[in-house]
């Protein structure tokens, strides 16, 4: 059963919460994350990517990093940009994109359910990049980004979180992609312990986006517990900050990939190696799949639509029927030597909106030589596997939009 809990939030003042809302730190590098926050002194980018405010040739591992990020999170405290609640809460927090609209509830998710499989995920960390996040956590004394879960819908909670949106919201405004952002407190004790309750009864959380930042908290939990004779398992470094969303609300875009050489094969010998799994159609214009086992393919200027063929596809394999699967195991592995997708500095992988435009792009300046469009992973695929305790290629799904950073921090002292 989900344990979660209220906490008392570091969040923005309402007249700087536009400026301080910023992306999560690992969908841009260091010199996106330097011009996004150009200008302006309240970004979260200072806390989350704090080089940005350091020697551009230090390296963002460096110790000072970890140490400037701490430092800018207690200037925004000083200053008064954040400011912490007097009690423990739950938050909603509501995006719009287009016609796509998720709300999610602002908690904190338990690291024993985390450790014990009742929070599932469905793929590995890098150690490197988990590190990272263990320092950062550690330097910061908070969670500062949460992590996106997903539970199987249930109507119950859909109607108290739909009563609980028709009040006074804390903030309300848009970013400059367009997304609107709407956020409530839930303050009534009576109400916190109906929301505790409901979702003590759900088996499993799901983790969507942010296997990085859970398996960062696990750490940080237990070298704390490690160092803490009077542990009692209550602490607030027991528990790290999500944003739990109803799968019914989901949207996975298409997470894309390029190639920058085709090791070796000339144009003909590619396509025909690729021409022995799938039915190979040119076409005149940009190729955005509709259905399972289709992919576009961006070559030399040209575009042709792929659809694989037995046995490139087996639906009895659970993994293997994935189309990131299928495209890895029938063409950027054997065809193209991308052997170890999560290590290949030759493949590059292109998530959500950017879509078939940015492929183009890559292959038109020459620094890739092929592009590959693909149908979006399913949360049904997602939540089945982790089901199952089976793991999913890397970048495998894209979710957007994204959760901004800084509308809330959870402190673990």
């Amino acid at each position: 059963m989900a344990l979660i809990k209220p906490f008392r939030a570091l969040r923005p003042v309402k007249r700087h919460v536009r400026e301080v809302a910023a992306p999560p730190y690992d969908v841009m590098n260091t010199a996106e994350a330097r011009a996004m926050a150009e200008g302006n002194p309240f970004s979260f980018l200072r806390v989350s990517r704090p080089e940005i405010d350091l020697p551009a040739d230090l390296d963002p591992h460096d110790e000072q990093v970890y140490r400037k990020g701490r430092e800018n999170l207690d200037r925004f405290v000083a200053e008064g940009t954040l400011v912490c609640d007097g009690q423990d809460n739950y938050y909603i927090y509501r995006q719009k994109m287009g016609t796509v609209v998720q709300t999610g509830l602002v908690a904190c998710a338990s690291v024993d359910d985390y450790q014990g499989g009742v929070i599932r995920k469905h793929e590995h960390t890098r150690a490197d990049k988990e590190e990272d996040r263990v320092r950062h956590i550690d330097y910061l004394d908070a969670n500062d980004e949460p992590v996106f879960y997903v539970y199987r819908n249930r109507p119950s909670i859909n109607s108290l979180i739909a009563c609980l949106t028709e009040g006074e919201p804390l903030y309300d405004f848009t970013t400059d992609d367009s997304i609107g952002h709407t956020v409530w407190a839930v303050t009534d004790r009576d109400v916190i312990l109906r929301l505790s309750k409901e979702f003590a009864v759900i088996d499993t959380l799901y983790v969507a986006d942010g296997h990085h930042r859970s398996a960062a908290a696990s750490r940080v939990r237990e070298a704390r517990k490690g160092s803490n004779p009077g542990h009692t398992g209550m602490e607030e470094y027991n528990f790290f900050l999500t944003v739990i969303f109803p799968d019914h609300e989901m949207n996975v875009m298409a997470y894309n990939r390029a190639v920058r050489d085709l090791n070796g094969h000339s144009i003909a010998e590619f396509i025909n190696l690729v021409g022995r799994r799938f039915d190979i159609t040119p076409r005149e214009g940009q190729v955005v799949p509709s259905r399972r086992h289709d992919f576009g393919m961006y070559l030399k200027g040209k575009w042709y639509e792929l659809t694989a063929r037995k046995p490139a596809v087996d639906e009895n394999d659970a993994v293997g029927r994935l189309d990131v699967s299928i495209l890895q195991d029938h063409v950027l592995g054997p065809i193209l030597g991308v052997r170890n997708p999560r290590t290949d500095q030759r493949i590059h992988f292109v998530g959500g909106s950017r879509g078939t435009e940015e492929l183009v792009r890559l292959v038109d300046s020459d620094e890739f030589q092929v592009a590959f469009s693909l149908y979006p992973t399913s949360i049904e695929e997602l939540m089945s596997l982790a089901d199952a305790g089976k793991i999913m290629p890397p970048k495998s799904t894209w979710f957007e939009p994204k959760l901004r950073s800084g509308l809330f921090i959870h402190l673990l002292s």
